[in-house]
Parts: structure tokens; C-alpha cells; sequence
């Protein structure tokens, strides 16, 4: 069997606000096919790590690598040289500098979801997916002005009620997509997502808001999604019974830093973990 290519390369990365690290020297990887979770304490460092992955953030420190190429790469310049915090400040120092915008790093072929719902709130469901779509639209200026595109946009729109119709929306598709219920709008997010023809898929706290049995029913439309589209996925979850079932691999943030790796069942009795769950009460 041959080995999986690495989609995602995280090295070094650190994000520091002032004089907060948040993130703090974080190095992970993500293989090809795997769904890899990143799990931790609120307010642990998580969605920050995703900002920096998806360009809403330049890291302070770090590279990032998308299917074995560098995408980002930083290091501490200015008044950040003097201030910063964290390790490997000098390891970039002499590379160069690379800052993708979030549009880029997504038609380079990484989507992704987020923890607060973020629909277009005037637009129905299918707009919604059909405006994903543009963002790998053949098309110029020219033909939208006169029309030339006639067979890109019937593409589109076949494509856009395919993905509908395989996520069970097909027939919500004319309603306000903050009109359908909770568990639908995360299900119409993660189709959005997949309308961009992502090779990764990032997942912000997929389950957050979800009775048990709507968490039931996500972690079978996870694996679902990842045959069906070939896709790799990489989440950020709380709700722990979803993360031990659907996880190939997890990696623990604790106060920015991480305190563990490794596979599920490893996870689940590694005593730094539950310490940073449950907190450690110091012998007086």
C-alpha cells in the first residue's frame, strides 16, 4: 500500500496578540483521506490555529504547507522582533515571506465552516451553494457581459442541484436558508463548503448546538462526506463522543501549546489530557 500524501503541514506555528500567545509553536500534520481532530479547553487556541490555516490570520512565527508546497510563512518583524514570546523566532528569518488571502487559500482548495453559522442570511439555499460555485467558475469579464458562459453556468447549476440533492436539501432549495432549522443550516454550511471543490475540509465545532441524536446522525454525514468527495477533513469538536468515533488522529491544544498527539484510544487515558479537562487541584 502505497503511503498518503500530506495534504496539511503545520510547523512552528505561532500567533501572538500583543503580548498574548495563543498559539504557541504549534507543529501538526494531516494525511490524505484522514479526519484528524484538534480538541482542547475553551479558549485553548483552536479556531485561532484554523484562522492562521485559512489566511484570516498571518501567523506571528511558522509555515504552513497545502499538499506538500508552502502556502504561509512568517516570522517576527518590526516591534513584533523585540516583543515576541515564543519559540523559533529566528527559523524564518530567512525565507520568504508568504500571506495568502482567505479567497486564494480557498481556490487553492481548502474550505471550511465555522463555529457561529455563517450563511448568507438574505440569500435562499440555493443561491447560497450556486455562489460557492463561482469561486472555480471558468469565466472572464468578457463572457458575463455578453453571455458566452451559457454552458459554465448550466455546469453550475447542474453541479449545485446535484449537492443538494445528495445532502437532502434539494427541496429547501427556494427557502431562506435561516429559515430552515439548526441542524439543516449546519448540513447547507458544509454543503456551501463542498461547493468550493475543496481537497480539505475544516470543520469549526460541526456539532455545536446539536442534540444527541442530530451528533448521531453528523458523525455518519462526516464519513459520509469524506467517500463520497475523496475529501480530508480537519475539525475542531467538543462534544468528545463524536471525536472518539469518527478520528483517526488527534492532537490536544492546552493554553496554545500542544500537550498531546495520537489515536483515540491513546487520547482518551493520557493523564495531561484529563488534566487539562478537568483541572489539577495543587496539594496545599
Amino acid at each position: 500500500m502505497s503511503e498518503r500524501q500530506n495534504v496539511l503541514h503545520v510547523e512552528n506555528a505561532t500567533m501572538q496578540f500583543g503580548g498574548v500567545v495563543a498559539v504557541n509553536n504549534l507543529s501538526l500534520e494531516v494525511n490524505e483521506g484522514e479526519i484528524v481532530a484538534l480538541i482542547g479547553p475553551n479558549g485553548a487556541g483552536k479556531t485561532t490555529a484554523f484562522n492562521v490555516i485559512t489566511g484570516v490570520y498571518q501567523p506571528t512565527n511558522g509555515r504552513v504547507s497545502f499538499m506538500g508546497k508552502p502556502m504561509i510563512c512568517n516570522h517576527p518583524r518590526g516591534k513584533m522582533a523585540k516583543s515576541y514570546k515564543g519559540e523559533n523566532g529566528e527559523l524564518y528569518l530567512h525565507e520568504h515571506t508568504l500571506a495568502p488571502t482567505p479567497d486564494h487559500i480557498t481556490k487553492l482548495g481548502i474550505a471550511r465552516t465555522f463555529q457561529n453559522i455563517r450563511l448568507w442570511k438574505s440569500m435562499t439555499v440555493y443561491d447560497n451553494v450556486i455562489t460557492a460555485k463561482h469561486m472555480r467558475a471558468k469565466q472572464n469579464v468578457f463572457s458575463a457581459t455578453f453571455r458566452t458562459n451559457r454552458k459554465e453556468e448550466l455546469r453550475m447549476r447542474e453541479e449545485t442541484e446535484a449537492l443538494l440533492r445528495e445532502q437532502d436539501l434539494w427541496q429547501y432549495r427556494d427557502d431562506l436558508a435561516t429559515s430552515l432549522p439548526y441542524g439543516l443550516q449546519r448540513r447547507l454550511e458544509i454543503a456551501r463548503a463542498l461547493g468550493t471543490s475543496p481537497k480539505l475540509l475544516l470543520l469549526d465545532e460541526p456539532a455545536a448546538g446539536m442534540n444527541p441524536q442530530e451528533t448521531l446522525e453528523l458523525a455518519e454525514f462526516i464519513h459520509q462526506v469524506r467517500e463520497k468527495y475523496k475529501l480530508t477533513i480537519f475539525l475542531i469538536e467538543h462534544h468528545m463522543d463524536l471525536v472518539m468515533n469518527i478520528s483517526d488522529r488527534i492532537y490536544v491544544l492546552d493554553f496554545g501549546s500542544l500537550i498531546a498527539q495520537g489515536l483515540p484510544s491513546e487520547i482518551q487515558s493520557n493523564q495531561h489530557v484529563i488534566d487539562a479537562y478537568l483541572g489539577v487541584v495543587e496539594d496545599e
